[in-house]
């Protein structure tokens, strides 16, 4: 018998095959049959069932994959890997940007818990109450998290981490030396034999720690940095990752060259994290994938991800923000509140600061008369809330950045702030389109569990099936599906997941194409330490199974953990370069 049968539903399988109308029956896990309406023996399963769910007028397609997320602790407190769960999503893939929690002296998880809070904005509090920070190897931080999780989950080990342990307090001062570089790779042999997926790195300038230092990977050498990519190669199932200076600003000649370099010496792809276009600079975003060509000329395979949709961004002048990350401005918005304030009150201050944005990457950020004012702090700005900037500032006879800067200032820098996307017209969506059918090109970057109470990417599955569906339809369904789940499982060698086959594992994402979709982005206080966090609900959402069994049901959580931490060499194949 059966343990469980979709019955009645469009089966979209992830090859990008057409859908059909058919049954899928699933046992210990596994799909055991998928039966097309119509088919020899009258179109139904061979078998019954102890429990069915009626898909008929419902969409069945596999799990997502999500490949680039920071759920390594909140895994912990949330083992449902909310709110990513919601939107169909059934694999996660966590460690990346060369940060993981693991390996761990207990002396550094101080350092560590400080420096995740300033790369990836997870709050201190909510990581020192919501994880036990007892584990060293990380072959012990992955056996703290088995059996107790509702989505597959697997970690890459991040870089600076492996450089503290090894190297202490000097991983963010010097270079290693060669005996430091051979107990990395020693240790990192350990890791990835215990279960690690590969290894992820950082270059860029934008990582600093808690102590406003680049983070230990930026100050490693070139050979270290093969040394480990090398040993990774050395392992069936791993992968590589990493950001590099030119992932936001463009890629010089010399970081193409590293890219292609050290996923030719693991014979691995790496992949970067993300690939951002506008119809406007079309050359831009085209040069965006010169490590992926010279790494087809020396062997390799570099991958840049891409989000299908925008991701829910919010900013503030008063906490951490891409903001913050403009040429000049971080000197002023990290001063105490009055010299802050008298600061962004100096017409020459905010002149001095745009002239500093001009003709950088980061000058779309500064576009505030298409911001919307999101939650204020004070009263007297309550009616303010859900207004465009530009429009506050028409009435007020201000430009848009003393405006902004005057409403932040009266309720002491508490104001979140909504950007409108200025790369969302015809040319724009045109050229992502172009892009995703470019090998090279893979759907992804949710940084799902990262940056928490800023952006809300985590969303994007549901967001694109609605866009596919209902929307700009720029893809059909089934494309759609398959480079959410096939493609990237592919890309990680994942063993018989991201497609609806007999024999696969039973990861199932049952949707209704009229309704599926997200909700807005809102802001929580739910995690530990009564921190704050934006999240999603779904709507259209009708059932999540994961390895066969049903993880939501309408929309919400049903409390089951059947998710496998996966493993490399057991849970994943290699996926080579060449």
């Amino acid at each position: 018998m059966l343990d469980y049968a979709i019955t009645g539903g469009t089966v979209v399988d992830g090859t990008g095959a057409p859908g059909f109308l058919g049954d899928v029956g699933i046992r210990d896990g596994r799909i055991a049959e998928i039966v097309a309406a119509g088919a020899a023996g009258g179109g139904s399963l061979g078998e019954p069932a102890a429990s069915t769910f009626d898909a008929e007028g419902l969409m069945v397609a596999p799990g997502i994959v999500d490949v680039h997320t920071h759920y390594d602790a909140q895994l912990y407190w949330d083992p449902y890997a909310t709110p990513s769960n919601l939107h169909g999503v059934t694999t996660v893939f966590g460690g990346n940007c060369g940060f993981t929690l693991a390996p761990l002296r207990a002396e550094d998880g101080d350092y560590i818990r400080r420096m995740m809070a300033r790369v990836e904005g997870m709050a201190i509090p909510a990581l020192e109450a919501g994880a036990p920070w007892d584990w060293e190897s990380f072959g012990e931080y992955l056996d703290g998290l088995e059996g107790r999780v509702g989505v597959n989950a697997g970690f890459l080990v991040g870089h600076c981490a492996l450089r503290r342990y090894v190297m202490g307090p000097d991983a963010v001062e010097r270079e290693a030396t060669e005996h430091e570089v051979a107990e990395m790779v020693e240790v990192l042999h350990e890791s990835i034999t215990a279960g690690g997926l590969g290894l992820s790195t950082t270059r860029s300038s934008t990582h600093m720690d808690g102590d406003e230092r680049p983070v230990a990977s930026r100050l490693a050498s070139e050979d270290e940095l093969v040394a480990l990519c090398t040993a990774v190669g050395a392992h069936d199932g791993t992968t590589l990752e990493g950001i590099v200076e030119g992932c936001l600003r463009g890629f010089s000649d010399e970081e193409a060259n590293l890219l292609a370099r050290v996923s030719a010496a693991a014979n691995r792809p790496i992949n970067w994290n993300v690939l951002t276009v506008t119809g406007r600079h079309r050359d831009k975003a085209l040069h965006q994938l010169l490590p992926s060509r010279r790494a087809r000329e020396v062997g390799g395979r570099v991958i840049a991800l891409m989000m299908p949709v925008h991701a829910e961004m919010n900013m503030s002048l008063g906490t951490f923000c891409a903001l913050w990350l403009i040429p000049g401005w971080s000197a002023t918005l990290s001063l105490p509140f009055e010299k802050k304030a008298a600061a962004l009150r100096d017409p020459a201050r905010r002149e001095e600061m745009l002239g500093k944005a001009k003709g950088t990457p980061f000058s779309r950020l500064t576009h505030f008369a298409t911001y919307h004012i999101g939650d204020t702090g004070n009263p007297a700005n309550a009616d303010l809330e859900g207004r465009m900037v530009g429009d506050i500032a028409r009435e007020r006879g201000q430009d848009p950045f003393e405006c902004l800067c005057e409403i932040a200032i009266a309720d002491e820098f508490r104001t979140v702030l909504w950007p409108t996307p200025g790369d969302d017209g015809d040319d724009d969506w045109a050229l992502r389109r172009e892009l995703w059918d470019d090998p090279d090109v893979m759907l992804g970057g949710s940084d799902a569990g990262a940056h928490l109470d800023r952006m809300m990417g985590s969303s994007y599955p549901t967001r694109f099936l609605a866009d596919c569906l209902r929307g700009r339809q720029l893809v059909p369904l089934e494309r759609a599906v398959q480079m959410m789940t096939d493609i990237p499982a592919q890309l990680y060698g994942l063993r018989e997941r991201g497609r609806l086959e007999p024999g696969f594992h039973a990861d199932v994402f049952v949707f209704d194409p009229e309704t599926v979709s997200s909700g807005p982005a809102r802001r929580v206080w739910d995690l530990p330490g009564n921190s704050l966090r934006l999240t999603a609900s779904s709507t259209g959402v009708r059932q999540v199974l994961v390895n066969g069994v049903v993880t939501v049901a309408d929309g919400e959580s049903t409390g089951a953990l059947p998710g496998t931490v996966l493993r490399s060499g057991r849970d994943t194949q290699t996926f080579a370069a060449r």
